[in-house]
């Protein structure tokens, strides 16, 4: 029974609301009936009404999808919002250049004219959501997998229609249990969203790479952004003329603290989770998929670290694409860890026997679930080359390098241009502009070639030569690193921004084929060509027969579980996860206490490293034990951790107390419990969170922007 992880028999992987509280991402709707008496008997002295409700304000307007994947929570009645530094991170970069160095010294709007517009930016805002299972599902009785996704796809576009209301909402039907259920999800989107604030990374990025995904953490992670609204307080596309947003309801923020067995709330949007994979799954996650994804981007970081620390104008350029490879890189390394302590291939197998043995016991769900296992055997077995295929393409040719990058958005334009009216075309050329001067802002063509050289020969090394294109295993047999850089890189015009502007500038049919012609361009559409005719068909028909069975597989495992608790894998809809402060022991002879303090990064403090440079007025405080009233006892609390199931996504979301009041902001996990996304372990899967407090102090008494402590509602 694996009862010391905190699990189910194997592959059910989900623990019952009345067994582990702590396992689970749940689904705001069904909190009255599955999990709020528990709740309540943790510590919570609020209703499910008051997280959730259609007809009245609740927690669930305090919280928005902040960009495309973290969460943020209104801290004013003026549209404040507070999220996480990282989340912020592509915005203050944006912001950033070698003058005005906002990621070094950070930013601080000194009143609302000065707050700066983001154009990519924008905030989500659920309306409503509802089950719509049975509409979604009406016709599919019955039918082939094919004709199912047909019927699913025509009712869902229906009711889309419908719960848009003419434009005036964004609506979504996701599937939940691989398409056993489905919800609708109802939208009011806000696209004037401007920074206010955002301590300097040496505090909102405290100890960078190092501590990224470790406890114990000291990290200031937080950025202040403001929404913006038309002034009937609906939304509205940037203007000068729009007004503070107001919402239904805000955060009170408390002063009190926590400690150890406090009852916490984590609300947001956690991304994906995949706890119903089977053991063949997990083992190629294990082994191959995550493996793979770590080499690489062990080769990039090193090259993108080598250059940053060279150059302030570099280290700028590729802070957000660091930030961005690097996560997952070592969220992959901890994954492994956990699920090798966790022996999860055994348990999962396990889990499957007993799966077997109720099947087996029912002739009539011999029917209907005998071949699921292997099926599954069979077809991990067959998708695995093409696995690995895919993740060294999508790594190295679709995300790896800056000029295959710019490359694959000329691909689909070249095309189609002809095609094109004469509107469209300008329309294309302006749209072509905007992405020249972003993609440029951020560029450098000497890091940039060594990390192009040095993928595709990891790419030509490594990589079935089944899957590799002709020409591309001739020009790596012959070509040394140095020469794929002088001969193909730096005699393309996409490494060149006066170049490609003026091949752009006026883009026709005749420019167009220059850039076809290009040397790069030429290799990137040949590598893109291999992999859509040899690879992608092959690997999407698999995955496709694998979805299929893991539907029935859950169908399954749900009317095994008839009657108990299950949670839904997260999808980036909102949910609610809930569980008590506490610390944690990652190994033996270890034990981590639930909360760091200022001291910690005093100690930490190294003005020869970028990361963990403190500034010296955060010296000066700490000297003076300057905390007003956000410190207690003369400590400054910094960071806590938790036992809620979070995963990417849950960055920024609010941690509530028992009275729902704002204590702090989720945007971790420790490392020993990342493979939470597959198998949770409740001794040690832990939630990091700073403390709202130190929050405060740092924008008050570092920051000197008090001003916005004035809007917000602080219990002391």
């Amino acid at each position: 029974m694996i009862r010391k992880t905190g699990l189910l028999i194997g592959i059910i992987l989900i623990s019952l609301a009345a067994t582990f509280a702590k396992e689970g991402i749940w689904i705001p709707t069904l909190l009255e009936k599955y999990n709020i008496a528990e709740m309540q008997q943790m510590g919570f002295r609020l209703t499910a009404e008051d997280i959730y409700s259609v007809n009245n304000e609740s927690m669930k307007d305090a919280v928005v999808l902040f960009g495309g994947g973290c969460t943020g929570e209104l801290i004013s009645n003026d549209g404040l919002l507070i999220t996480n530094h990282h989340c912020g991170f592509d915005a203050i970069q944006d912001h950033s250049s070698v003058e005005h160095d906002y990621l070094t010294n950070g930013f601080w709007a000194k009143n609302r004219q000065e707050e700066l517009p983001n154009h990519r930016l924008s905030v989500r805002f659920l309306h409503r959501m509802e089950d719509v299972s049975e509409n979604i599902l009406a016709g599919t009785e019955g039918k082939a997998a094919d004709s199912v996704a047909v019927i699913v796809a025509r009712n869902t576009k229906k009711i889309v229609a419908q719960a848009n209301e003419k434009g005036k909402f964004e609506a979504s039907v996701q599937p939940l249990f691989y398409g056993n259920q489905y919800f609708l999800y109802v939208y009011q989107v806000f696209e004037d969203v401007r920074l206010v604030g955002a301590p300097p990374s040496s505090i909102g990025k405290f100890g960078g790479d190092t501590d990224n995904w470790m406890w114990p953490r000291h990290t200031g992670d937080f950025s202040l952004f403001r929404i913006y609204a038309d002034k009937n307080n609906q939304p509205a596309k940037y203007s000068a003329d729009n007004v503070p947003f107001k919402p239904k309801k805000f955060f009170t923020i408390s002063l009190k603290g926590v400690k150890s067995q406090d009852f916490t709330l984590v609300f947001g949007f956690p991304g994906r989770t995949q706890q119903f994979l089977p053991s063949q799954a997990i083992q190629q996650i294990m082994e191959q998929g995550d493996p793979d994804k770590i080499k690489i981007r062990d080769a990039k970081l090193s090259l993108l670290a080598a250059d940053m620390n060279k150059d302030p104008k570099v280290r700028i350029q590729y802070a957000a694409k660091y930030q961005t490879t690097s996560n997952a890189w070592k969220k992959w390394q901890g994954e492994v860890k956990g699920l090798k302590r966790m022996n999860a291939v055994a348990v999962k197998q396990a889990g499957e026997a007993e799966f077997k043995k109720w099947i087996d016991d029912n002739i009539e769900r011999q029917k209907r679930f005998g071949e699921v296992l292997p099926a599954f055997e069979k077809l991990y077995r067959q998708f695995e080359p093409y696995t690995k295929a895919n993740d060294y393409y999508a790594e190295i040719v679709f995300r790896g390098t800056d000029i295959f990058n710019i490359i694959s958005s000329f691909d689909p334009i070249e095309k189609r241009w002809s095609q094109l009216t004469s509107g469209d075309q300008s329309k294309l050329q302006e749209a072509v502009k905007l992405k020249l001067e972003d993609h440029f802002k951020d560029y450098n063509r000497a890091t940039d070639e060594k990390v192009f050289a040095a993928l595709l020969r990891m790419y030509f090394n490594d990589i079935d030569p089944q899957f590799l294109p002709a020409d591309f295993k001739v020009l790596m047999s012959k070509t040394s690193s140095e020469e794929l850089i002088s001969n193909i890189y730096r005699k393309s015009v996409f490494s060149d921004q006066s170049e490609l502007k003026n091949v752009t500038d006026n883009l026709t049919a005749k420019n167009l084929q220059k850039l076809v012609n290009d040397p790069a361009f030429k290799l990137f559409r040949s590598l893109k060509k291999h992999f859509e005719l040899n690879v992608e068909p092959y690997f999407s028909a698999l995955q496709k027969q694998i979805d299929e069975t893991q539907k029935v597989y859950v169908a399954g495992i749900i009317e095994m579980n008839q009657g108990k608790p299950l949670w839904a894998d997260a999808n980036k809809t909102l949910r609610v996860s809930y569980g008590k402060v506490e610390g944690y022991e990652p190994m033996d002879g270890v034990v981590y206490d639930y909360y760091t303090t200022l001291e910690g990064i005093m100690q930490k403090d190294n003005p020869e490293i970028y990361d963990y440079n403190v500034p010296q007025a955060l010296r000066d405080l700490y000297e003076n034990k300057d905390y007003g009233r956000y410190g207690q006892n003369g400590t400054m609390n910094v960071c806590f951790t938790a036992s809620n199931h979070t995963t990417g996504g849950n960055s920024g979301s609010p941690v509530l107390d028992a009275d729902g009041k704002l204590i702090g902001l989720n945007f971790d996990r420790c490392w020993e419990g990342t493979m939470s996304d597959l198998m949770f372990d409740p001794e040690r899967c832990r939630n990091i969170s700073l403390d709202i407090r130190y929050a405060l102090f740092i924008i008050d008494k570092l920051a000197g922007a008090g001003y916005l402590l004035n809007e917000m509602v602080i219990e002391e």
